[in-house]
């Protein structure tokens, strides 16, 4: 059994992602306010911890990033360079 078809990755993926989109709406809601931010170095870490599908669909969800090309650009590529990591660990 290959750990990206265990349930445990499945959850960490769940919860990684979930953790990652509430990151994206938190600090939309606290840019409104003029509030502290969430770094974006925090926004990258959490998509590059498995939760980039999640923090794109934050970026459009709440319209937040959405301006900045390295977001535009990097939370794609992120999910694109994992997907293709997860395709080559199933297929070896």
């Amino acid at each position: 059994m290959s750990i990206l078809s265990s349930p445990i990755f499945a959850g960490y993926l769940f919860i990684i992602n979930f953790a990652a989109l509430f990151l994206m709406g938190t600090d939309k809601r606290r840019a409104k306010r003029h509030k502290w931010r969430i770094p974006e170095a925090v926004l990258f870490g959490a998509a590059l911890l498995g939760g980039s599908a999640g923090a794109w669909a934050g970026m459009y969800l709440f319209r937040h990033k959405t301006r900045h090309w390295y977001f535009v650009v990097g939370m794609p590529l992120i999910l694109l360079c994992q997907c293709a990591a997860g395709f080559w660990i199933l297929c070896r």
